[in-house]
């Protein structure tokens, strides 16, 4: 039986060549390609796939947002994110989230098949660099606080971002000085930048 893949990036470039890579492999069969978030959840529920290889920065909902809302539905795929990201702070969170790995897209081609192989046999595979890494400075920020200094990242207002998450301008406010204050920043511009850094955003 073959392992069915199903792969969520948004560059139709690395799509493609993903899914190049693991269709050599006798073993592995890509039964799906998402170019969001949204698209994979969905296509989750309709292909049921074994493994999803899932990007960390996709539109509409992030591949660590995805692999927290798959957790919450109990589904049984097994998650590996592949990324140009090397934060520890997104290891962290990727890890909380029940993901099973963690390679960067610069890994060898052997390597991400041997991955797929290994988390579906219920293996933990983690790029050993980032590994050594991944619990250093703990994320100050709370889902709520994250969201909010998301929105004003992408130069939402206060009114605009209390629209969007149905909260009061008031309670937005107090959610960004939080924030500020917690990463040490002296606005919210200076507190989106420290915590995209940290991989915490």
């Amino acid at each position: 039986m073959s392992i069915r893949v199903l792969i969520a990036e948004d560059q139709a470039l690395v799509l493609g060549a993903l899914a190049a890579l693991l269709e050599i492999e006798g073993d592995i069969e890509v039964v799906g390609q998402a170019r969001n978030g949204e698209e994979a959840l969905e296509m989750v529920g309709k292909l049921h796939p074994d493994v999803l290889l899932a990007d960390i920065e996709m539109p509409q909902m992030t591949g660590l947002d995805l692999a927290a809302e798959l957790k919450r539905q109990q589904a049984s795929v097994r998650i590996i994110i592949v990324t140009t990201f090397a934060r520890q702070g997104y290891l962290r969170r990727a890890l909380e989230s029940g993901v099973s790995g963690y390679l960067l897209k610069d890994s060898p081609a052997a390597q991400l098949a041997d991955a797929v192989r290994r988390v579906h046999a219920g293996l933990r595979v983690v790029d050993p660099e980032l590994a050594s890494e991944a619990w250093g400075t703990a994320d100050p920020l709370t889902e709520r606080e994250r969201q909010v200094l998301r929105f004003a990242d992408e130069g939402a207002s206060g009114a605009d971002i209390a629209g969007r998450l149905s909260l009061s301008e008031g309670t937005v406010r107090n959610y960004l000085s939080e924030a500020i204050s917690k990463l040490g920043a002296s606005n919210r511009t200076e507190a989106a930048r420290i915590a995209r850094q940290k991989g915490w955003l």
